[in-house]
């Protein structure tokens, strides 16, 4: 069984609030608590924006020109703030950590994820899940990114195994279901929000809770 990083095994949504709470508290003075939300709302936007792209330079200065900063951060240091901070802002729900272990004492389990070296390596590390997995592939490392199939192929040469034999759990129907489909593997999309599908790829089955998956491994060899 092989998974997505980010909105799958981490909450990625959740990480995104803690950084910018740290940008308020070095930026900002007396915010009020009226506009606080407005503020948040508004920067998760412009990150969302911005997804999938390494450079976090524009989520940033599009905030403080909405919102002028008291303290406004150069823009030279903007990458480098939000690599180093950002990985630390992740915390991982131990019920995932248990699912995945027990998942792992049945069938061998994987990482694929889009991104940087230095960011997913680093929110790996600091959740403790990088000896929870017989395989962790990130796309800068390997040259290529979901949906390409090759990033899936990858997956499967090192763990020797069939994509039948395979399922990838992700939250993004287009990139980790249309993406794994292409190597012919099957997917399980993992939508907790319950998002409608408005594309015309049809996952193997739809979960809204990690819990869902141990009923699932019995379909491994």
């Amino acid at each position: 069984m092989l998974f997505d990083l980010d909105d799958t095994l981490l909450n990625r949504d959740r990480a995104v609030e803690k950084l910018f709470l740290m940008i308020l508290e070095k930026c900002y003075e007396d915010v009020k608590h009226t506009v606080l939300r407005e503020m948040m709302h508004k920067f998760k936007e412009y990150d969302k924006k911005s997804y999938g792209y390494s450079d976090k330079t524009i989520v940033v200065e599009s905030f403080f020109e909405e919102f002028p900063p008291k303290n406004r951060m150069p823009r030279d240091h903007i990458q480098d703030f939000w690599n180093n901070n950002f990985p630390h802002c992740f915390s991982i729900n131990q019920n995932t950590i248990k699912i995945v272990n027990t998942i792992k004492k049945y069938i061998k389990v994987g990482i694929i994820t889009n991104g940087t070296i230095q960011r997913q390596k680093a929110k790996i590390t600091n959740t403790n899940l990088n000896g929870c997995f017989d395989t962790i592939i990130i796309s800068e490392e390997v040259g290529f990114s979901k949906p390409d199939k090759r990033i899936f192929e990858l997956a499967l040469n090192n763990l020797n195994v069939q994509p039948e034999a395979t399922l990838f759990v992700g939250d993004d129907i287009e990139k980790d279901i249309g993406g794994c489909q292409n190597a012919n593997m099957n997917g399980l999309w993992f939508n907790p929000n319950k998002i409608n599908n408005n594309t015309e790829i049809k996952p193997y089955a739809e979960i809204n809770s990690l819990d869902r998956l141990l009923s699932y491994i019995t379909y491994a060899p």
